[in-house]
């Protein structure tokens, strides 16, 4: 069996509409970039079959200039998940809204997402010093 345009052209559309669908259902920013690529990729699928078809090299050519664009934007988007992380410990794009434009309306989810009760950081007594002992360790002895 023959490998055709239509099979190169089956897997990208497949990898594209896979990319779309978790992009639009999914809340979390990792797994959205994920997704982002992905549709990447089967673009980049598509480029190369048609160039293959044609027998040309005009589509490997914008391949090759997606994968530089793919690799700036990995690292853009790291620096971003690091970032957003440190100011709201939540990569969840629906605790974004304080960026929106002004006037904007707020948008509501119907299920909103239950976060956990966050507990203290433990501390620990500095090296050295001797912990004060608790009273019920002042009553046994």
């Amino acid at each position: 069996m023959t490998i055709t345009l239509w099979h190169f052209l089956a897997v990208a559309a497949a990898l594209f509409g896979i990319g779309l669908v978790g992009f639009l259902t999914r809340r979390n920013l990792i797994t959205m970039f994920l997704c982002a690529e992905m549709m990447l990729q089967g673009v980049a699928i598509n480029f190369v079959a048609f160039a293959r078809y044609h027998g040309n090299l005009d589509g490997q050519v914008f391949v090759m200039f997606i994968l530089a664009v793919a690799a700036c934007e990995a690292g853009i988007a790291l620096a971003l998940f690091v970032s957003l992380w440190r100011r709201q410990r939540s990569l969840d794009v629906t605790d974004l809204q304080d960026l929106r434009e002004l006037g904007t309306p707020l948008a509501m989810d119907a299920d909103p997402l239950v976060r956990p009760v966050e507990e203290p950081d433990p501390t620990l007594t500095p090296a050295g010093a001797r912990p004060q002992p608790t009273a019920e360790e002042v009553a046994r002895v």
